[in-house]
């Protein structure tokens, strides 16, 4: 089995920024893992010593989602009873500094990567996400999957309305 190139992962991330974008969230669905864990931990607070200082995968979190709830949240938006959503957001995701780590399973790849997500709805809603993300890649028969998603947001307080966008 090949080992994984950078240019590879950089091109699956930004197929899967662009799937984001344009709001085709079935086929971003299928570019994830059926076990897999996608979530965000909050920062404890502004006055914290180490701004990496995050909760435990047990403690209070922003997003901690699976396949099962992920598949319900974009059903949801598909039924048109997603409040937070009407009128839906339009989305930018800028995908960066991608490094690549070996994992212990020759099928895996741990990927490091920087975002910045522009969220605008509506006449006067504007919100950006700044942050990086743990990845682990899973090889498949269907190419690459998100087994694993760890987003870290750099903002402390996140400002916006609502936090119903992927990321």
């Amino acid at each position: 089995m090949t080992e994984p190139n950078l240019q590879e992962i950089e091109q699956f991330l930004y197929r899967e920024a662009r799937l984001l974008d344009n709001r085709q969230f079935h086929q971003w669905l299928e570019l994830l893992a059926e076990d897999v864990r996608y979530w965000m931990p909050s920062s404890l607070d502004e006055a914290q010593q180490d701004p990496r200082d995050l909760t435990e995968p047990d403690e209070l979190v922003v997003i901690d989602e699976d396949m099962d709830s992920l598949r319900r949240r974009i059903e949801r938006l598909d039924s048109g009873f997603a409040w937070a959503e009407d009128p839906p957001s339009r989305t930018r995701h800028f995908i960066s500094n991608v490094e690549l780590e070996s994992t212990e399973s020759p099928d895996e790849v741990k990927v490091y990567s920087n975002f910045i997500m522009y969220r605008t709805r509506g006449e006067r809603e504007e919100d950006f996400y700044v942050g990086s993300r743990e990845d682990i890649l899973r090889r498949s028969e269907k190419g690459w999957l998100i087994a694993y998603r760890r987003i870290i947001l750099d903002q402390t307080v996140i400002s916006a309305k609502n936090v119903s966008n992927f990321f």
